[in-house]
């Protein structure tokens, strides 16, 4: 058996050497496939592919069409920019979209665009009513004097923020007293008339900051009312909290009616099944708890019963979708280290459901990110895994195959060299199992020794699956000739909710023992160098590195962490999102108890023991994890007199959004595990 693999090894080299390897620039230049819509009659799927314009340090997104069936690519837009499908005629096959803020449409689905709209300040988040007679869309409303140009309107050359309480800035902008609120406006022939704004004069957001989008705001099918999600609390009660609610707005009457009163936690994504007769939305019950389980609840709208379908269910949702008829909801979440589709089928009577009775349909080593709509016994859905950026697929939903339809970089990936990644499990120091994926360099020779690479998530509670990412990706680690370790350590989602939970207040407790455990385990393999191991991560992973950076007993010779948190008192003290931290860290640090996070948990507190290489990255505008966190640690690494390096990135927030700063972030990268972590040849 040892000859056949060894035999299989030095065939791979032979096909690697003619193939390129993933490099930076290359990762930058593939097509970013993510889906829209399927056309009404169900014969085609409209997908948006985004390319990167690295001169210009921008990207431009187009819409395409491509038959359900499979079959030839139709470009739909070719203008600068980016757009968004809002809504496809069925009768007429006739498309409006979203471009530069105004609606444009293409007369039955083709031909030269023609723009609908002029409106002042632009849409956003539009949706038509189901009878076609009015839009929605939200827009931002000045609510709060905070700026000085607003408050002293006679010192137009100040430049100052005046705050009374908190949440004072946000993941990367800070307070300026405007909301995002929603809007209503009659449509006919793309004249928009008068918008009524439903939030009117409340310091709220609807969709919520930053990060909520269209799936915030639905009609109701007879277009009667408006739903739409937010988080009714301000200053204070904001920042500790996530009790956002869905509220129903009636057109007629004005009125606003809470739907989700009494549930504490996040309610997201609201949707009707077509006739309106049933309402789902998914649901946590703990307020300050971000990562709480997120389950699957559907209100009969006609007897005002709720019913929460997947309270038995062992795992977390990422999202939905109704089938056409009704009669099936499918959602994709997180299990053993991938994202899977499920399917749940309903019987009349809701209170007779069971959890066991919830079905897996796809299976293998690829995540279903997402459900982008259905087509007779077929769902259009978009797949990836770690050699792979996101495609669109047809799925089988009665067998569960998968048929790919876009092709957007399968040229890019013939010419490449892949690398195999393998499922391992190792028994963590609680006798408990640990799943990780090792991914091997694409001429992979078990005769030789490599430098391996631990990677530690962030989140802390993100599921590490075989998602595609274009800054840490295990594809481009590989193929610069690392191992790669990435442990589903505890925390993470798709093994349980016990172990999805065990993290919290925990951060440097069982958590970095799993670490350790992982990349021990994968160093008994003769092939790893056990001289030239490194950790990275970003976020808690950072705060990981941070955190093994003093207590890994000389195990590592390099370390990366971008946006970690290096002092838990500090990053308690500036960080925006409070009910993060106060869930996570167990509570403040003033306490006369103060928890364990302040001490034994904390990176600073282990500083003294600080002895290894490490590049240390930090962004300009993270208000999440401060910029003190990262020059703290770099501050102390300097005066320490060990090797390190800090990348300062002014304009980016807690990722590297701008392409030209990533592909520095990728060369400072690599430039740091070259010179720390020497390639051996044998």
């Amino acid at each position: 058996m040892k000859k056949i693999f060894i035999l299989a090894g030095v065939f791979a080299v032979s096909m690697a050497q003619a193939q390129q390897r993933m490099t930076p620039e290359l990762l930058w230049k593939l097509g970013r496939v993510s889906a829209e819509t399927v056309t009404p009659d169900g014969k085609s799927v409209i997908y948006g592919v985004s390319y990167i314009n690295m001169d210009e340090n921008s990207s431009e997104r187009n819409l395409y069409a491509i038959p359900v069936n499979g079959g030839q690519a139709t470009q739909l837009t070719s203008t600068k920019g980016g757009e968004s499908v809002v809504h496809i005629d069925k009768a007429t096959g006739n498309m409006v979209y979203l471009h530069k803020g105004q609606l444009w449409q293409l007369t039955g689905g083709k031909g030269e665009p023609k723009q609908l709209t002029n409106v002042d300040g632009g849409l956003s988040n539009v949706r038509f009513s189901p009878d076609g007679k009015h839009l929605l869309f939200s827009r931002e409303v000045h609510i709060k004097d905070i700026h000085s140009k607003d408050k002293y309107p006679d010192l137009k050359k100040a430049n100052a923020y005046i705050f009374n309480d908190l949440n004072y800035r946000h993941w990367d902008t800070w307070e300026d007293g405007k909301f995002q609120h929603v809007f209503f406006a009659p449509y006919e022939n793309g004249k928009v008339g008068t918008a009524v704004d439903i939030m009117k004069g409340e310091p709220h957001d609807t969709p919520q900051m930053p990060f909520g989008g269209k799936e915030d705001i639905i009609w109701t099918p007879d277009s009667k009312a408006i739903l739409y999600v937010s988080k009714k609390k301000f200053g204070k009660d904001y920042a500790v909290s996530t009790n956002t609610d869905i509220y129903r707005y009636d057109i007629a009457s004005g009125k606003t009616i809470n739907l989700t009163e009494g549930n504490n936690g996040y309610d997201t994504h609201p949707e009707y099944n077509t006739d309106g007769s049933k309402l789902a939305w998914l649901a946590m019950d703990e307020d300050g708890n971000e990562a709480d389980q997120n389950e699957l609840t559907i209100l009969d709208t006609k007897s005002g019963k709720k019913f929460n379908l997947t309270k038995d269910w062992d795992e977390t949702i990422n999202s939905f979708t109704w089938s056409n008829d009704g009669s099936k909801i499918w959602f994709v979440a997180p299990t053993k280290g991938t994202i899977q589709l499920f399917e749940i089928a309903l019987p009349k009577d809701l209170g007779k459901f069971s959890a066991k009775s919830i079905k897996q349909v796809t299976k293998g080593q690829f995540d279903v990110n997402g459900i982008v709509g259905q087509s007779g016994n077929n769902l259009l859905v978009s797949r990836t895994d770690m050699n792979h950026a996101p495609e669109l697929y047809r799925l089988d939903t009665k067998s569960g195959k998968l048929t790919q339809l876009t092709s957007v970089n399968d040229e890019v990936y013939s010419k490449l060299a892949l690398s195999k990644v393998e499922p391992r499990v190792t028994k963590a120091t609680d006798g408990k199992d640990l799943f990780s994926w090792v991914v091997y360099p694409p001429d992979f020779d078990p005769n030789k020794k490599y430098p391996t690479l631990l990677y530690c998530q962030g989140g802390p509670q993100s599921a590490l699956t075989q998602s595609y990412s274009y800054r840490w990706n295990m594809q481009l680690m590989a193929a610069n000739g690392y191992i790669v370790v990435a442990p589903n350590r505890r925390g993470m989602p798709g093994h349980g909710d016990a172990w999805n939970r065990q993290i919290s207040g925990d951060w440097g407790g069982q958590v970095i023992k799993d670490y350790l455990a992982a990349i021990d385990d994968v160093s008994k393999e003769p092939y790893v160098d056990k001289d030239r191991l490194g950790a990275v991560g970003a976020s808690y992973g950072g705060y990981s590195v941070f955190m093994l950076a003093g207590v890994h007993d000389g195990r590592f010779k390099s370390f990366i962490a971008h946006d970690g948190l290096f002092d838990m008192r500090s990053w308690y003290g500036t960080t925006e999102e409070l009910f993060f931290a106060n869930n996570e860290l167990k509570g403040p640090y003033w306490e006369t108890k103060s928890p364990t996070s302040y001490k034994e948990h904390n990176p600073i507190e282990h500083a003294n023991k600080w002895d290894t290489p490490i590049l240390i990255v930090q962004g300009g505008l993270d208000f999440r994890v401060g910029i003190e966190q990262g020059l703290q640690a770099f501050q102390l690494a300097q005066l320490k007199g060990i090797k390190s390096r800090l990348l300062y990135l002014p304009d980016e927030n807690h990722w590297v959004l701008q392409p030209q700063n990533a592909i520095v972030w990728q060369r400072e990268f690599f430039n740091w595990l070259d010179e720390t972590l020497k390639k051996e040849v044998n």
